[in-house]
């Protein structure tokens, strides 16, 4: 009980490194590797998704360290992963389409685009490579940008 005061307490001031939004947060399941993404404990919520929302945009590789990312988290992967394509950087697409079919294997995960969890899903048993090529071909067929759901 004592250790419980000592660690809430610890994160009311900031002396922790925040690895997921504050308990009741609507996406209290969002976790991510605190070694990637230094967080004081006391930022808001808000901040917080800022914060690791652009950190995926200027360096997109850090959505790998990032379980159940929230809708806006997943918008700023979009937005590289479409600037990819746009410029023809195929090989760094198919590598950002991979961590988005990672990051769906999670059943709590929020659909920020309508069909995505139903076109992930029907390549579960293909190999990474055809699975990459049907989620790119899946976003190529999008409305440009790609089709998002907007959450209020």
């Amino acid at each position: 009980m004592l250790t419980d005061l000592l660690k809430r307490l610890s994160r009311a001031l900031g002396f922790d490194t925040a690895d997921s939004f504050p308990p009741g947060h609507v996406h209290a399941r969002t976790r991510w590797n605190a070694a990637y993404f230094d967080i004081a404990s006391d930022v808001r919520p808000d901040e917080i998704e800022r914060r690791i929302c652009d950190a995926i945009a200027n360096t997109p590789l850090v959505f790998a360290h990032i379980t159940n990312p929230t809708p806006r988290m997943q918008r700023a992967l979009f937005g590289v992963l479409e600037q990819r394509i746009r410029l023809g950087h195929q090989r760094e697409a198919a590598q950002l389409a991979a961590l988005l079919i990672n990051a769906y294997r999670s059943p709590h995960i929020i659909e920020v685009m309508p069909g995505l969890h139903a076109a992930i899903a029907a390549t579960a048993h293909d190999e990474a490579p055809a699975r990459v090529r049907a989620l790119l071909d899946f976003l190529a067929a999008r409305d440009a940008p790609f089709d998002v759901i907007e959450m209020r």
